[in-house]
């Protein structure tokens, strides 16, 4: 496909270029970039084909996709750590292990068997493997469905080098078009959902492949497609945004100056983000929740990769201005006025004839309180 090469041999030419050239170019690629969400879904194989090579190329030689700046340490463990072990877990990935170690003592199958769809680099589950392994759970298996192949080897290789290859099993396979053979004891889904665009397919098969009593664990992004602002976070982004110095506006991701916040689309190419806002609903039409922890809005941008690294963890300042970010952030999620864009999720297939399942959450956001439906005007978003 004409783009990946592009993206693979001109765009990191490009990314030389004077500021003032770069912006036009930028503009112009993404212009052209196809409408995904819509043509993959009326069954455009050449479009899906063509976003799924431009996918493959960009995580090609991501060994680390979960990377992130030491602000958004600083935030968590101030702040989401302590909220997390409350519930028995510090972080997502130990949220991971104690769900399949609850499924492995609910199935009577030996070994259990559990998959994670869109497993990349295998990295997580790895590391969750030999987290099981240490609470004494040996007769596992966790399968690993990516499409990209480098990952796959990747993961295979980190299997053989932590000593776990006998539990863990990278398998060829797009999530989008899965359809289970079996059941399984657990399905996880490590900030995966995001970038599916057969949201209804893949749920549905989801729920098929843990239809013997099994869980759905998932960890992943709930906002606006392509990880934009709704119009109500988006106004107080901006606010924050204008107190911030110069310095600290320039983009570290799309190399440029953002005098002014702009909402970037992530799914203008590519599947990230694609269909964030519709993961939320559908779940709650498909399954019944026995967990559910939702977290943080307006914190996300001055934390990720874009802008997080030029904040200083050692300045006083610094921590100050997240540390105000955070109290606003949790005020309106609390008080309705934003919708959570992250979430924990512990979820069964829905079954005709048993009443509503008791759901564990944080505090009153439960699922539906987290649904966002009208927008609230600009001045009750303050």
């Amino acid at each position: 496909m004409i783009r990946p090469f592009l993206r693979r041999h001109v765009v990191p030419w490009a990314r030389r270029l004077p500021s003032f050239l770069q912006e036009p170019l930028r503009e112009i690629w993404y212009a052209c970039a196809p409408k995904i969400a819509a043509t993959a879904r009326h069954g455009d194989e050449a479009v899906y084909a063509a976003q799924r090579d431009n996918e493959t190329a960009r995580f090609d030689a991501q060994t680390d996709v979960h990377a992130l700046p030491p602000i958004a340490h600083y935030w968590s463990d101030k702040y989401l750590r302590p909220e997390l072990e409350a519930f028995g877990f510090s972080n997502p990935e130990q949220f991971f292990v104690v769900a399949l170690e609850r499924a492995w003592r609910e199935t009577n199958e030996r070994p259990a068997r559990f998959i994670s769809l869109g497993a990349g680099n295998c990295d997580a589950e790895v590391r969750i493997a030999q987290a099981l392994r240490a609470r004494g759970i040996i007769d596992f298996v966790i399968e690993c469905l990516e499409p990209n192949r480098a990952m796959r080897l990747r993961g295979a290789a980190l299997a053989r080098e932590a000593g776990v290859e006998a539990h863990i099993d990278a398998i060829d396979g797009d999530f989008n078009f899965w359809r289970p053979q079996r059941t399984y004891a657990a399905v996880i889904a490590n900030q995966s959902l995001h970038h599916a665009i057969e949201l209804e397919g893949l749920f549905d098969a989801v729920a098929q492949a843990i239809s013997d009593g099994g869980l759905f664990a998932t960890s992943d992004m709930i906002g606006r497609n392509g990880h934009q602002r709704w119009p109500e976070s988006l106004a107080i982004v901006r606010e924050f945004w204008a107190e911030l110095p110069a310095a600290y506006r320039y983009n570290l991701q799309l190399r440029r100056h953002e005098k002014n916040f702009r909402d970037w689309d992530c799914a203008r190419e590519g599947f990230e983000g694609v269909r964030a806002q519709d993961i939320l609903p559908l779940l709650i039409e498909r399954f019944d929740f026995d967990f559910f922890f939702a977290h943080s809005n307006l914190i996300d941008p001055f934390i990720d990769r874009s802008f997080g690294p030029h904040f200083d963890v050692a300045c006083e300042r610094d921590r100050a201005f997240i540390d105000r970010v955070q109290a606003r952030d949790e005020a309106e999620i609390f008080a309705g006025r934003l919708t959570p864009t992250h979430m924990l999720a512990v979820m069964r297939a829905q079954r005709s004839g048993e009443g509503a399942r008791s759901c564990l959450t944080r505090r009153h956001l439960t699922p539906a309180f987290c649904v966002r439906r009208i927008a609230p005007s600009p001045s009750r978003a303050r």
